[in-house]
C-alpha cells in the first residue's frame, strides 16, 4: 500500500466511524455540538497518535501474552497526558462536556484495534499515517455528525448562531435519538455513494467485514496468524 493510502483510507474508505462502527459510544454521546465533536475527535488522535508511535517502537520487544496488557498501559500513559492538559487548558464547557468520554478513550476500540491490528505488526512510520488517517477520519466524522445536530437544533455552528432568528431549539437533535437518527442518514448516505460509484465501475459494492479473521486480538497465546 502506497503511503498516500495508509493515510487517505482512515478518510473514507475505512473510516471509523462510517464504514467500520467502531468508536460508537463517544461518536453519539458527545456530538451536540460541532465543537464538542472537534475536542474529541482531537483528544483521540494524539492518544491514537503516540500509542501507534510507541507500540510500533516496541513490537519486537514484547512478549505475544502479555502484549494486551502492555497497550493498554501504553495508551492509558497517553490518555491521561490528555486528560490533565485539557483539564488545565482547555474551556471548561468543552472539558465538563466531554466529561467521562475523556478517560474511556483508554478502551475505545479505535484505538486498541489500530495498536493490535496494524501497529504491531508495522514501522513506526506506516503507524504515523496511519494514526493520522484515522485519527482524522474520526475527528471529520464527529464534526460533520455534530455540526449537523447543532445546526438543526438551534440555527449555529461552532456555537455562532448563523441563523438570528431561530430562538427555540429543536430538542430532539441534541438527544440520543437525534443522535441515531442522524448518524443513521449519514451511514445511508455514504453507503449510496459507494453503491453507485461500484456500480459505475462495473463492481458489486461490500460493506466492510468485521470478524475474527481480519483481528488477532483474543490470541493471547500468541498462535494466530500474524
Amino acid at each position: 500500500m502506497s503511503v498516500m493510502k495508509e493515510f487517505t483510507k482512515g478518510l473514507w474508505k475505512e473510516n471509523p466511524v462510517l464504514v467500520l462502527l467502531l468508536g460508537m459510544c463517544p461518536t453519539l454521546a458527545v456530538t451536540s455540538s460541532a465543537t464538542n465533536g472537534l475536542g474529541m475527535g482531537v483528544a483521540t488522535m494524539f492518544v491514537l497518535m503516540g500509542s501507534n508511535i510507541v507500540i510500533s517502537a516496541l513490537r519486537r520487544i514484547v512478549p505475544k501474552k502479555i502484549r494486551i496488557p502492555v497497550y493498554i498501559v501504553v495508551i492509558a500513559t497517553f490518555v491521561t497526558i490528555v486528560d490533565l492538559v485539557m483539564q488545565a487548558y482547555a474551556p471548561t464547557a468543552l472539558y465538563e462536556a466531554l466529561g467521562i468520554f475523556i478517560p474511556l478513550i483508554v478502551v475505545n476500540c479505535i484505538v486498541l484495534g489500530r495498536a493490535e491490528a496494524f501497529a504491531s505488526k508495522n514501522g513506526v512510520g506506516k503507524s504515523i499515517l496511519d494514526a493520522l488517517g484515522m485519527g482524522l477520519g474520526f475527528t471529520l466524522a464527529l464534526v460533520a455528525l455534530g455540526g449537523t445536530r447543532e445546526f438543526l437544533a438551534s440555527g449555529s455552528l461552532f456555537e455562532v448562531k448563523m441563523i438570528p432568528g431561530w430562538n427555540t431549539e429543536f430538542m430532539l437533535m441534541t438527544s440520543a435519538p437525534g443522535a441515531f437518527i442522524i448518524l443513521g442518514l449519514f451511514l445511508a448516505g455514504m453507503n449510496s455513494m459507494n453503491m453507485r460509484k461500484a456500480k459505475a465501475e462495473g463492481k458489486s459494492y461490500k460493506a466492510a467485514n468485521l470478524n475474527c479473521s481480519t483481528c488477532n486480538i483474543c490470541d493471547l497465546g500468541g498462535e494466530g496468524k500474524e
